[in-house]
């Protein structure tokens, strides 16, 4: 199949999948005014002392969102394993809906450090290094989620001299999730931030890595299940024992 063909048939799929998520949005709304609501009674104001610092209501919504085509919203309370969780908010929302989850990520943000403790959010610090086991949690999860990645550039957060993990760094990464922190039945939910240049983060190298991986691909974004024979799938309404 040529290239070009290939690409179609993706966007065609993206553009199936994109048709109902929204449909299943649209019938399942969430009431995000109480969502803000909840943010808004925090006391963010002792943080705001030292930086005016506010909850980013775009991102917000691009969580919840999120929350929404992974069936979080909807279904019975799930372990989740949030990699580069940043300030916690897509962990905080999550337990809005009755979930209980952990985060990981780098400690060089005090105003993430701070909202974190605000949002009653627990996080192990360890950065995500190519061809490196992530630390022992001593726990499986029902979801393990990176819903801005941005760990997949080597030399992270410097600029210079920075490189992408290559599909050798992506498959040990896939690998260490799937052995060491999915539960028989759960899920890797990745979902990437746009290059520079806003072209499609997964070039045809990338796509063919993940596609063997068993991975389902939706525009920038990439579920697998636990069991790489078998199919992805955001609809989960069961929780599943360890």
């Amino acid at each position: 199949m040529k290239l070009s063909r290939k690409f179609q048939k993706l966007l065609d799929s993206s553009l199936i999948v994109s048709v109902r998520e929204r449909a299943a949005r649209w019938t399942h709304p969430v009431n995000t005014g109480c969502i803000f609501e909840s943010l808004n009674k925090l006391e963010f104001e002792r943080i705001r002392e030292r930086a005016p610092y506010r909850p980013n209501p775009k991102r917000i919504r691009k969580f919840i969102k999120s929350i929404q085509d992974l069936w979080l919203d909807r279904s019975p309370p799930l372990n989740i394993l949030d990699l580069g969780c940043g300030a916690g908010y897509f962990l905080y929302i999550c337990k809005l809906f009755g979930h209980d989850g952990v985060g990981l990520d780098i400690d060089e943000e005090p105003l993430y450090r701070e909202t974190l403790q605000l949002l009653n959010i627990r996080r192990v610090v360890s950065r995500i290094e190519a061809q490196v086991l992530l630390p022992d949690l001593g726990e499986r999860f029902d979801l393990v989620t990176a819903t801005r990645v941005c760990f997949q550039y080597k030399r992270w957060p410097e600029k210079v001299g920075r490189q992408e993990w290559t599909p050798e760094d992506w498959r040990f990464f896939i690998n260490d999730i799937r052995t060491r922190f999915l539960k028989p039945h759960g899920r890797l939910f990745l979902q990437f931030n746009p290059r520079p240049d806003d072209s499609p983060f997964f070039t045809p190298e990338l796509h063919e890595c993940f596609l063997r991986e068993g991975a389902l691909i939706s525009r920038s974004r990439a579920l697998f299940a636990a069991d790489p024979t078998r199919h992805p799938c955001f609809k989960q309404t069961e929780s599943q024992s360890s």
